[in-house]
């Protein structure tokens, strides 16, 4: 919506069929009464246009999900019949000193003015919430629309360039019954690495999975990662409890610990600390950035961006935030609402 030009030929048109219902002249004649009563209609529909935008644009900042438009829209009545009443008393005190004999001061006369001036608020503030659910519905129809595309080209990608999965999970099984009992060892490790494929096979054909699904394997495959790297890598978590229910796009968590290892040294001299922050609304996950001179794999900076693509899909608010600081790379994902 050009916002800009709804109000340019809003707000005339609007103060004009207000003054056609007030002021009826025979076949519309502009003599001076009517382009004077059309002067005043047009002063009140601008100031209570422009206030109640300002205070739909401020409510809409604060609640912009559509689980949260039932509070919106109650807190906009309050403060829109507030403003309103408030707004048209003093908008009456100049006209009262320019044209005393039509604006006398009687409490009457300033109901009445509050309540009608009610009926154009109720308009605009309808006209605006109608354009916006509009706007929205397109917006998720483009959404979804994208998420679908997005997720048949990462499973055609997985076709074309991956071993396939079933296979390796049954093989890694066939393995694990091969090695010798007495080896536990390589029994845990094997059924890691099992448990971490039946975990991408079952959430590969999911938009999100719950934080707490998400982090049991995050937990399994860091167990794998610490085989190989011992004490070099430090991991801590700080989960609330709270958050485990809300969810997370499938493999970002670990896209984000894979990415940390890959691209740090982690090494006796300088062990790389992780540490992954769950909190009511946002999962943090934080590294102490060491940039190795080579990583194990080229960096191209895909992995991270698809996240953010996922989430953006996924409709997540706020946006997934990346910053560098006092010696930290840190990656915050929004928690998405549970299911």
């Amino acid at each position: 919506m050009n916002e800009r030009r709804f109000r340019l030929i809003g707000i005339p048109v609007l103060s004009f069929l207000i003054t056609l219902l007030t002021v009826p002249l025979p076949g519309f004649k502009a003599d001076l009464t009517f382009l004077i009563s059309w002067g005043i209609s047009l002063y009140f529909t601008t100031a209570l246009w422009l206030g109640n935008r300002a205070l739909w644009a401020w409510l809409l900042g604060r609640l912009p999900h559509v689980s949260q438009t039932s509070r919106r829209l109650s807190a906009l009545i309050v403060l829109s019949i507030l403003f309103t009443a408030l707004a048209t008393v003093l908008l009456r005190v100049p006209l009262r000193v320019l044209l005393p004999a039509y604006f006398p001061f009687r409490w009457s006369a300033e109901l009445f003015a509050i309540s009608f001036n009610f009926l154009p608020t109720l308009l605009v503030n309808t006209l605006y919430e109608s354009i916006y659910f509009f706007e929205q519905w397109e917006a998720n129809l483009r959404r979804a629309d994208h998420l679908a595309q997005a997720r048949t080209q990462a499973q055609l990608d997985a076709l074309a360039q991956q071993l396939d999965p079933h296979f390796l999970f049954n093989s890694l099984n066939t393995l694990a019954a091969l090695i010798e009992p007495a080896n536990d060892d390589a029994q845990h490790y094997v059924e890691g690495l099992a448990d971490v494929y039946r975990y991408v096979l079952l959430s590969r054909e999911r938009p999100t999975v719950p934080l707490a699904e998400e982090l049991a394997f995050v937990r399994t495959y860091m167990a794998l990662q610490k085989v190989r790297f011992r004490d070099n890598v430090l991991v801590h978590y700080d989960i609330d409890e709270v958050a485990l229910a809300r969810r997370v796009a499938p493999l970002s968590v670990q896209l984000l610990v894979e990415n940390a290892l890959k691209h740090n040294e982690a090494s006796r001299a300088r062990p790389l600390h992780l540490r992954l922050v769950a909190e009511a609304a946002s999962l943090r996950v934080e590294n102490t950035w060491q940039p190795r001179a080579a990583g194990l794999a080229p960096g191209t900076g895909t992995g991270l961006a698809n996240v953010r693509q996922r989430y953006a899909l996924l409709g997540a608010h706020p946006p997934v935030a990346v910053a560098q600081a006092d010696g930290l790379f840190t990656v915050t994902l929004p928690l998405l609402p549970s299911a």
